[in-house]
């Protein structure tokens, strides 16, 4: 046997694992590869899966109307009003307002009940729902509305009350805060000491009307005060049509000042006592039906994603606070 062939036969040995170990190492990553694209192709298809079932559903729930066919039990209509009423939200005047004239419309509906909850809001939402709550029991004089405050029901929650046929409290709910106001802020000194000069160009002597960054103009306040003055005067004149005889009028009734449940039916802003269910059995109808419009599941989600980044992040910053 020659060197040469000495030597190959003792290297083969070593040559042979290492092609070995290469193809090992080739097959392990192109097992890799296939098992990093199946998930990825499972994955893809649960994401499919998933969006076609919210899309689904979705275009099935519609806008969450109610549409329910009369059978001929009585029941009671309940529409919510929770939150400030503005334009877009929940309690704005056109959400409110179709859920109103969906239990008026059904058949089986013996009476109405707005359950508020509201710190109040846009005069002008509030009084179109308040108008059509009156249009509506015009048209419907044998259906009665009636109004249950169950936390609050201030400044635009008591505008909308004060359109039911009788109102119904809690002792502890807040009533009233019947007036108008105005918020801004004044950084005239502000701007003094850190140097800072405003330039305003207007067309219309009182376009910059109450401008924070310039120096308060009694007459311009004047006119804001008389515009105040004029949306309280609608609200006053509301409450007075709605309440009738049964209002107690004093210098602090219509102040703006708020009272519990229990001093508020002394002052006739109230009639009683009660609750949504208690009216029910009032009406001989238990039944409770929920005619308050629904957001679709999308909506929904949102809402639900955006107050837990909301709790969460307060949560983080402030812990849990509460008033007690």
């Amino acid at each position: 046997m020659s060197d040469n062939e000495s030597s190959t036969s003792q290297s083969s040995p070593g040559n042979d694992k290492q092609a070995q170990s290469i193809v090992d190492r080739l097959v392990f990553a192109a097992l890799k590869e296939q098992t990093r694209a199946r998930r990825w192709r499972v994955g893809f298809m649960l994401f499919f899966i998933v969006y076609i079932s919210v899309v689904t559903i979705v275009f099935l729930s519609g806008s969450g109307d109610m549409d329910l066919e009369a059978d001929g039990d009585k029941h009671t209509a309940l529409v919510k009003l929770s939150g400030v009423i503005a334009s877009g939200e929940a309690a704005g005047s056109e959400n409110v307002i179709s859920g109103l004239k969906s239990a008026f419309k059904h058949g089986d509906t013996a009476g109405i009940v707005i359950e508020i909850n509201s710190p109040g809001g846009s005069p002008v939402q509030s009084a179109y729902i308040f108008d059509e709550i009156m249009r509506l029991k015009q048209e419907h004089k044998s259906i009665p509305v009636y109004a249950v405050v169950v936390d609050m029901a201030a400044s635009g929650g008591y505008f909308v009350a004060a359109a039911a046929d009788k109102i119904y409290a809690n002792q502890s709910s807040l009533v009233g805060s019947i007036g108008v106001r105005m918020d801004a802020f004044g950084f005239v000194e502000l701007m003094k000491k850190i140097g800072v000069e405003r330039r305003l160009l207007t067309a219309g002597e009182n376009k910059g009307l109450f401008d924070p960054f310039l120096p308060e103009q009694s007459e311009q306040k004047a006119h804001l005060q008389s515009m105040l003055n004029e949306v309280h005067g609608h609200f006053i004149d509301a409450v007075k049509l709605g309440r009738g005889d049964r209002l107690v009028e004093n210098d602090d009734t219509f102040s703006g000042l708020i009272w519990s449940g229990e001093k508020a039916l002394a002052l006739g802003l109230v009639d009683a006592y009660g609750t949504t269910r208690s009216i029910a059995r009032e009406l001989e109808a238990e039944d409770i039906v929920d005619f308050t419009p629904k957001a679709n599941l999308l909506e929904r989600v949102a809402d639900r994603i955006g107050s837990s980044v909301g709790r969460g992040i307060s949560e983080y910053f402030l812990g849990n606070m509460a008033i007690n």
